[in-house]
C-alpha cells in the first residue's frame, strides 16, 4: 500500500476534504437552483457537490414488441451498421473514391437491412415470449443533497436559509438578485432580508 502511494506521488497521500450536508432537495433542479444562488452570492462553488442518495432503477414498459417491431428494430440497426462498413470499405477505393463510398453505402444499407430483418426476427422468435415488451430504464434519486467543505458548511448553510426565506415569502433568487443589484447602484447597503 506504500509503495502504490509512493508511485502515485505526492498528489495520491492528500485527502479530500470533508464534506456536510446543508441542504436536501426532491429534484435535481431544485439542488441546482441552491447552488446557483450560492454562486450569486460570491460563494466558492468548487467546494459544492450534488450529491443523489436513494438510487433506484427504474424501467418504464413502452408497449408490446411484436414481429413488425422486432423487424423495424433489426432493419434499422443492419442499415446502420451496413452503411457504416459500406462508408469505411469505399473510402480504400483507389479509382474514384466518392463515386464508390457512395455506391459501397447504399449496398451496404440495402444487404443490412436484409440481415437485420433476418436475424432481428430470429432472435425475437427465439425467444419464445419471455420479454416479449419493450421498455425504456434509468436511473432516479430520491433526493438530491448538497454538499459543501466542512470549512465552509456555515456560510453555506446561512446562504441557503435566506433563500429559502426568500421564496417563503413568494420571491424567486432572481428577485433576491435584482434587489441585491438595485441597492448596490443606489449607495445602499443592509441586509437584503
Amino acid at each position: 500500500m506504500e509503495s502504490e502511494a509512493r508511485r502515485m506521488g505526492p498528489e495520491a497521500t492528500k485527502r479530500a476534504p470533508r464534506r456536510v450536508n446543508i441542504d436536501s432537495y426532491g429534484s435535481y433542479a431544485e439542488a441546482q437552483k441552491a447552488v446557483e444562488h450560492l454562486s450569486d452570492e460570491g460563494f466558492p462553488v468548487e467546494r459544492v457537490a450534488i450529491v443523489a442518495e436513494d438510487l433506484r432503477f427504474v424501467e418504464q414498459v413502452t408497449g408490446r414488441k411484436e414481429y413488425g417491431q422486432a423487424t423495424l428494430q433489426g432493419a434499422g440497426s443492419g442499415a446502420t451498421i451496413g452503411a457504416f462498413f459500406g462508408f469505411f470499405l469505399g473510402l480504400f477505393s483507389l479509382v474514384d473514391p466518392l463515386v464508390s463510398v457512395l455506391v459501397l453505402v447504399l449496398y451496404g444499407l440495402v444487404f443490412g437491412v436484409f440481415v437485420g430483418v433476418v436475424v432481428g426476427l430470429i432472435f425475437h422468435a427465439l425467444s419464445g415470449g419471455q420479454r416479449d415488451f419493450s421498455s425504456v430504464g434509468g436511473i432516479e434519486a430520491g433526493r438530491y443533497d448538497v454538499m459543501v467543505d466542512e470549512e465552509v458548511a456555515e456560510e453555506a448553510s446561512q446562504l441557503t436559509a435566506r433563500l429559502h426565506r426568500f421564496e417563503k415569502h413568494g420571491m424567486r433568487a432572481r428577485d433576491l438578485k435584482n434587489r441585491k443589484l438595485n441597492r448596490r447602484r443606489n449607495g445602499k447597503g443592509g441586509k437584503t432580508l
